[in-house]
């Protein structure tokens, strides 16, 4: 179990918008839709969130090339907009191996740095797929919000 709780992973990033448009890009169901998957062209047809202590997240990452899925569901622990954001994120193909993600939102002259920690990742493979995954998707939501 300490091996296991042992692998996290950070990730800040600076985007050039302010903070509750940034917050919202994580909260906004159809927001999630158009930048959360974590590889170049992939798609997100499903994305429910129930944004409140208690509510739930659920993403499906579709590679349209193949239809294959990649799902996971978490639980919100903390809604605090727009400056925390925690849940759990729990992937489908390892349902006995919930990790935490946690996001602190900061604006300084308009632009809002996200700093994420990835936390109980249960493999190195997993966290090097996660690291991949996460920056493409950080690049996908710096194109949402420029665009």
């Amino acid at each position: 179990m300490t091996e296991h709780r042992a692998r996290v992973l950070r990730i800040e990033r600076t985007f050039d918008a302010p903070v509750e448009r940034v917050f919202e890009a994580w909260t906004n169901d159809e927001v999630l839709r158009r930048w959360l998957h974590g590889m170049p062209g992939w798609e997100t047809p499903t994305v429910e969130v129930d944004l409140r202590v208690g509510g739930r997240i659920r993403i499906v990452m579709r590679d349209p090339s193949d239809g294959a899925e990649s799902g996971a569901t978490g639980e919100y622990r903390v809604v605090d907009p727009p400056s925390r954001l925690v849940f759990t994120w729990v992937w489908d193909d390892q349902p006995d191996q919930p990790q935490l993600i946690e996001l602190e939102f900061s604006e300084r002259d308009g632009a809002t740095t996200v700093l994420m920690t990835n936390s109980s990742i249960p493999t190195d493979e997993r966290w090097e797929s996660q690291q991949r995954g996460w920056n493409v998707c950080y690049d996908n939501l710096d194109r949402v919000l420029a665009g």
